[in-house]
């Protein structure tokens, strides 16, 4: 087995956007689930739906930086002793995440943007968010709403169900395989380590 730090890493920026989104997709899943609820009083609810909604653009404009960067900057190459079906199924797995985190905080944009309820968003109490136009503008908003709140609803547990497969398939590089594939992308802390 190699030393743990000497493989090829991903670049500090894509290491920081990467824990900043696994950050922020954990607190929207947990918000998310604690939001749904009706026994929840009014404001508490108001409050979890505004911290969902900040975290969500956050974690969309870090998927529009992080994306942005990987076009410029090539990830380092799999393990050569990786099989061909296994790096197919990383590069399809990468995909499907990066497909994922655009799709579920636009859909949840433009929910938010077609609501009913007309509530702005103002992310973190601080800054105003605009509505998506071509939904804030619709007449009748209640079926593009039912539409679209499905489809954030599916897409975040294909999320879960990916961030599931992609955590499982680090372990299992990390501790099965010992290929130490996790060192690239961990943050290197301590003075040990270059």
């Amino acid at each position: 087995m190699s030393a743990p730090w000497s493989v090829e890493r991903y670049t500090r920026l894509a290491i920081i956007l990467h824990w900043v989104m696994a950050l922020g997709i954990a607190a929207l899943v947990v918000i998310g689930l604690l939001m749904v609820h009706d026994d929840l009083a009014p404001d508490t609810m108001f409050r979890l739906y505004q911290l969902h909604k900040s975290i969500g653009v956050t974690v969309l404009l870090a998927a529009v930086v992080r994306l942005a960067w990987r076009l410029g900057h090539r990830p380092p190459p799999l393990p050569q002793t990786l099989p061909p079906g296994e790096k197919m199924a990383a590069h399809a797995g990468h995909i499907m995440l990066y497909a994922a985190l655009f799709i579920i905080p636009i859909t949840g944009w433009a929910l938010v943007s077609s609501s009913v309820f007309d509530i702005p968003t103002v992310l973190y109490g601080l800054v105003p968010w605009p509505d998506l136009p071509v939904f804030s503008t619709l007449t009748d908003k209640a079926p593009v709403e039912a539409v679209l709140k499905t489809v954030h609803a599916y897409g975040a547990y294909a999320l879960i169900a990916l961030v599931a497969l992609h955590i499982f398939a680090a372990l299992r590089h990390q501790f099965l395989l010992r290929d130490n594939i996790m060192a690239r992308m961990l943050p290197r802390w301590g003075k040990s380590r270059p």
